[in-house]
């Protein structure tokens, strides 16, 4: 059994997979409460499984890029869990994760999230002959600059969307299609695992960090 854990953002998320099949899953908005409600909601996702923690095979989880704080609450318990329990964890991309609820579109898919200071994080996905390929990495950006880097008509998604989806229509015109409103799940972390799982790719939870791609405020070095 696969347990995903996704705190990328506002929204959080939850699931229990097994064999492909969703037993359990959880998405909810906490804002900044992630170390609050996070093992609360995981209690009652098992009870509503039936399951036991001891029953998970492998952990999956939400690697960023995203919210400072929740990134760190997510990794921090999946790396806390993979060790107690001595199973593997693999860390899955925030930005595939959010378009990965789209594939079946024939477009390219641009998830968006809020990077602060105007700017925005995002990337390039599309499914091909069955298998999701990342066309664009994860990367800063701003809607101004996306009108250069987007060639051709793209699905973009995201929470953060609604913000400043009539911006990104201006700059891009037909290029741009506002993907409809759909809850991130953390049971879609499975397929985008699926072939890691296979292949017994796992990720070294001593070494697995979160994808931030820019450093917080705080830590940058002030100029005298």
């Amino acid at each position: 059994m696969l347990l995903a854990i996704d705190t990328s953002t506002d929204s959080a998320g939850l699931a229990l997979v097994q064999d492909g099949r969703t037993l359990a899953e959880a998405t909810w908005r906490c804002g900044q409460n992630h170390s609050v409600e996070l093992l609360p909601h995981l209690t009652r996702l098992l009870q509503e499984a039936r399951a036991e923690l001891q029953s998970v095979s492998c952990i999956l989880v939400a690697k960023g890029p995203g919210s400072f704080n929740g990134l760190r609450v997510g990794l921090s318990t999946a790396k806390g869990l993979a060790f107690s329990l001595g199973i593997p964890i693999i860390g899955i991309s925030s930005l595939a994760l959010e378009a990965v609820q789209h594939a079946r579109t024939d477009l390219p898919i641009g998830p968006i999230f809020n990077a602060g200071r105007g700017d925005i994080a995002t990337g390039l996905y599309q499914k091909r002959d069955n298998r999701w390929q990342q066309l664009a990495p994860e990367h800063i950006t701003t809607v101004e600059a996306l009108d250069s880097e987007i060639k051709e008509k793209t699905l973009f998604c995201g929470e953060y969307l609604p913000v400043i989806a009539d911006e990104l229509k201006k700059k891009l015109k037909d290029k741009a299609v506002i993907a409809p409103d759909k809850p991130r799940r953390a049971g879609l972390m499975a397929e985008l695992a699926k072939e890691r799982l296979e292949a017994g790719d796992y990720d070294n939870p001593t070494t697995l960090q979160p994808l931030y791609l820019r450093r917080p405020a705080i830590t940058r070095r002030r100029h005298r």
